[in-house]
């Protein structure tokens, strides 16, 4: 497994993959077996570096319905588009939906401090998508903290904290710094230069060749005599 580069870092790479996402966003769900497959293919050099986009804003009030189907319409797209990938509508009967994912961008950033961000991205998307649970509530996010072993009063502190709201604000500005406006998004940053990389959601070779093009191009140009 890759090296992740938590933002922030003093690292030395010139090279960084910035993959920008929000755990709570179905396009991202069904891109997690590509994103995964691209990530082990890598060459090392590349730091890679999550950053929580954040869909939506904290709200308490309940989910329109009109939002509540355009969801599930986009989840039935993504089922018809990606192979493998699935949805359990359960969710809808279940729970109360809110148009809030800073919660669970949150608890990313709080497991981050533990390091265990690219795990609880991953719990968050089982209980949400597979388990119907409701990751806009703190006891979902919690539970997800449980489940990957994670320190629960440290996390809990941490999930409620201004600091992890300021450094979602953070993030939530470094993506639009870097022109993203959907998710997920892939941007290369290399020699100081920022490279969108088109998301492939079934072959995670585009994606690579794509980068490794773009870093040979580059770097032959770099060294070019006159």
């Amino acid at each position: 497994m890759k090296q992740i580069i938590q933002t922030g870092s003093t690292a030395s790479s010139i090279t960084r993959l910035f993959y920008i996402h929000d755990p709570m966003c179905s396009w991202c769900y069904a891109f997690s077996r590509s994103w995964a497959a691209l990530q082990a293919e890598l060459p090392e050099q590349i730091a890679i570096i999550y950053l929580a986009g954040g869909l939506a804003p904290d709200t308490t009030e309940p989910m329109l319905l009109s939002m509540q189907h355009t969801i599930q319409h986009i989840w039935q797209q993504i089922e018809q588009t990606v192979p493998g990938v699935s949805f359990n509508y359960d969710f809808w009967s279940r729970n109360t939906p809110f148009r809030s994912t800073y919660p669970a961008c949150r608890a990313v950033l709080a497991a981050r401090k533990q390091h265990a961000e690219p795990e609880m991205v991953r719990a968050i998307q089982r209980a949400y998508y597979q388990n119907a649970l409701n990751p806009s509530l703190p006891e979902t996010l919690q539970g997800c903290a449980q489940e990957i072993g994670l320190d629960i009063a440290i996390f809990a502190r941490d999930l409620s904290s201004t600091k992890i709201d300021n450094l979602l604000q953070h993030e939530i500005r470094q993506s639009r710094q870097l022109g993203v406006s959907s998710y997920p998004s892939l941007r290369l940053v290399h020699n100081n230069s920022n490279y969108p990389i088109p998301i492939d959601y079934m072959n995670h070779q585009t994606m690579r060749d794509e980068i490794k093009r773009i870093i040979r191009e580059t770097t032959l140009a770099k060294f070019a005599p006159g």
